[in-house]
């Protein structure tokens, strides 16, 4: 085989094992999305398989007619930006020092920083100082404890390690101070992998249940996460007393967990295209060495 059949041959396996990624991330959507648009008998009879059958959206009706939900969908685009503000806030602060060479005692913080990847106090101790921080029930459980993610600030510490240091001490020598070069020289330079981190922060917060469910037990305090998790409970609930006929739903749970997915993830999937042009050079930083 010459050189150019093996190339073709390369591109083609590379086109088919792409194809097959895009197929299995996009078609448990479309399962989900075609159970939150069908009826009753056919969901309950397991034949909805990428199309609706029997079209219904009396689960959406049931979604948005909740006005509790939409005050948890507000609260939780708040909560989003808020947390990934003070996030890339902190991390580019500690990233940005920690990428300075000078910097006295630079390897003893990352040898502590480090360390948090691999060992943590677990949960029942994160709890107790939440609590005895008097946290609990306040946005701040949900932001504080995050605010840093070690990996994210090395991903950091990356790509700035790759910015010239000429271009510093050129701005050093025009008479910027530290905060001025970071402002106007490295913030600039650096669009494509903040914007990377601000998507991954914000998606994980976005998504983020367990601390919800131990630290927040008001319900004007629920994230949406929190929000569609009882509501799937009591919707199970219901099922069951349809069941022994005290109760008459025409929302199976199926139907209505299928919809609170598609509710949950329809807006973070908003964001992907605005990022879209950063998002590519972002989530290569470190990736090529030299």
């Amino acid at each position: 085989m010459n050189e150019r059949a093996a190339n073709k041959a390369f591109d083609t396996w590379i086109v088919i094992c792409l194809t097959l990624s895009v197929l299995a991330c996009l078609i448990p959507f479309v399962h989900i999305l075609a159970v939150s648009f069908s009826g009753t008998v056919p969901i309950a009879s397991g034949k909805v398989t990428l199309f609706p059958m029997d079209f219904n959206i009396e689960a959406y009706k049931k979604v948005f007619g909740d006005a509790a939900m939409i005050r948890s969908l507000a609260f939780t685009i708040f909560l989003t930006v808020l947390f990934t503000a003070l996030c890339m806030v902190m991390t580019v602060a500690a990233g940005y020092a920690l990428s300075k060479k000078d910097l006295k005692g630079r390897k003893i913080f990352m040898f502590i920083i480090v360390v948090t990847m691999f060992f943590s106090g677990g949960i029942i101790p994160e709890y107790i100082l939440t609590r005895e921080l008097h946290l609990l029930n306040t946005i701040w459980a949900l932001v504080l404890p995050g605010l840093i993610s070690p990996f994210y600030m090395i991903i950091l510490i990356s790509f700035l390690a790759g910015i010239p240091d000429a271009l510093k001490e050129s701005a050093e020598i025009d008479g910027s101070s530290q905060f001025g070069t970071l402002i106007r020289i490295i913030l600039p330079l650096s669009m494509p992998v903040l914007a990377t981190l601000s998507l991954f922060y914000a998606v994980g917060r976005w998504n983020g249940f367990q601390d919800t469910l131990m630290y927040i037990t008001k319900p004007e305090l629920y994230p949406l996460q929190l929000k569609l998790y009882h509501m799937i409970q009591n919707s199970q609930v219901t099922d069951m007393m349809r069941m022994e006929g005290n109760a008459i739903s025409t929302v199976v749970p199926e139907s209505l967990k299928a919809a609170t997915v598609v509710f949950a993830t329809v807006p973070i999937l908003l964001v992907y295209p605005w990022l879209q042009r950063y998002f590519v050079s972002g989530v290569m930083t470190g990736a090529v060495k030299g």
